[in-house]
């Protein structure tokens, strides 16, 4: 479990946060982009990246680049829980961040294109049942 974070400290991480998932993102676009091409190239969608002997050079090349890309984006996500943070979901770049909320251990919740850290919600809830933080709990949040 990561340590908890105060708002003020979670907040702080923003651009940082920010700055990973649009790296993260470009990475994912590469991927996929690659994962197209190699789909034109065999005739078909492939659902695995095994190098197989029947496989040309090129193929082959394609294979062994997108292994490698994916192992970099999957390795990149590390950095993000190394800031403390949670990864929900890459796709919509959601980050909680372990906080406290009168006593009660909460999901500092966090989504790409929000500029401050507005929302928690329960260790046992998801993105849908966030709260917005209000005056009060704000205060208590902020240590």
């Amino acid at each position: 479990m990561q340590p908890k974070k105060t708002l003020e400290a979670a907040s702080a991480l923003i651009p940082e946060l920010e700055r990973i998932f649009h790296a993260q993102l470009a990475r994912r676009a590469d991927i996929e982009r690659g994962l197209e091409e190699l789909g034109i190239e065999l005739g078909k969608a492939t659902s695995h990246l095994r190098v197989e002997p029947a496989d040309g050079a090129e193929v082959r090349r394609k294979k062994q680049a997108l292994t490698r890309q994916i192992s970099q984006y999957t390795e990149a996500w590390n950095e993000l829980e190394a800031l403390g943070g949670v990864l929900k979901d890459p796709r919509r770049g959601l980050v909680d961040f372990y906080g406290e909320v009168e006593g009660e251990l909460v999901w500092l919740c966090w989504r790409l294109g929000e500029g401050s850290i507005t929302h928690y919600h329960k260790l046992s809830e998801g993105f849908s049942s966030r709260k917005a933080i209000g005056a009060d709990a704000r205060k208590k949040l902020v240590n």
